[in-house]
């Protein structure tokens, strides 16, 4: 499996798979998977041409140090072409589209080990990331993680999910509010990261705020579709300085009174109780973790 932990994978961005001038974005933001499109964001007249940029493409991303996924189509109609250039490029995840049923999940680990097999990679070594566009997808997820190990995480849909919902899509993104509360809620009870949709506006302030938000949530991982939107994202969902020292605070202040004997500890105007002393202390590994990644 990919090094690099799910929790520390901060920034998921799309990009189209046949734009060799989008491709230079996406190797130069701060995403840390590069998710190359070969569904919607490519025709399926260029798909061909697309399938044929991979082997370069996922290359230098790897160079840069960032993951490589590959969004194949369905597996009955263009994804087992897509599969193929995907494994033989050499992608760590692949990623597949209006994932709801375990069957769709299932067929895809077969697949993969079937590449896997041909192209000599480590047995079980890529990943499958369900991207739950569809209601029925969001509240299936816990059956898709089941039908394949190689699921550690998810990632919720924006656009086809509203689509899929009758909603009307808006910046604010308050149509999506409760299939995000929902999934987030569905992915941390099956043991996987879930991955925030993506924000599909133009306008980097819009896209900070609603990282805050979905941070806010319990996301610790956000999609993006604008390479430019991706240092937003990582510096929301990193730790800052501040988060820090307070953390170490709280950490310190509550293990000197647990040794007095006492159950809990003021830290300014909060009383820091064990759930507050556990949360102070996944911040710091947390920090420490990404810090080990720069």
């Amino acid at each position: 499996m990919p090094a690099i932990d799910p929790d520390l994978r901060l920034c998921w961005l799309f990009g189209p798979g046949a734009d060799a001038v989008a491709h230079e974005s996406m190797l130069a933001s701060d995403a840390d998977v590069l998710i190359v499109d070969l569904e919607d964001f490519t025709p399926e007249a260029s798909r061909a041409q697309a399938r044929g940029l991979l082997t370069a493409l996922l290359a230098r991303a790897k160079v840069a140090g960032k993951l490589a996924a590959v969004r194949i189509n369905d597996l009955g109609a263009d994804g087992p072409h897509d599969l193929a250039a995907a494994m033989q490029a050499g992608a760590d995840i692949i990623a597949y589209p209006k994932a709801e049923q375990a069957s769709q999940v299932f067929a895809l680990d077969q697949a993969i080990s079937h590449w896997e097999h041909a192209t000599g990679a480590p047995m079980g070594s890529v990943e499958i990331l369900p991207v739950c566009e569809t209601a029925r997808g969001v509240l299936d997820v816990r059956d898709l993680v089941r039908a394949s190990v190689r699921v550690r995480a998810a990632l919720l849909g924006a656009e086809d999910l509203a689509t899929d919902l009758c909603a009307e899509r808006h910046p604010d993104g308050l149509e999506l509010e409760q299939a995000r509360r929902h999934f987030l809620l569905l992915c941390r009870a099956a043991g996987i990261e879930p991955v925030d949709a993506p924000y599909t506006y133009g306008d980097g302030e819009g896209a900070r705020q609603e990282t805050v938000r979905s941070r806010r949530l319990g996301y610790r991982s956000k999609s993006a579709v604008r390479a430019d939107h991706a240092r937003l994202i990582r510096n929301v969902l990193s730790p800052d300085i501040d988060e820090v020292a307070h953390a170490k605070v709280v950490v310190q202040t509550f293990e000197a009174a647990r040794s007095r004997g006492e159950e809990r500890a003021l830290v300014g105007d909060h009383w820091v109780e064990v759930p507050t002393y556990r949360q102070a202390r996944r911040l710091l590994d947390r920090a420490r973790r990404l810090s080990g990644l720069s």
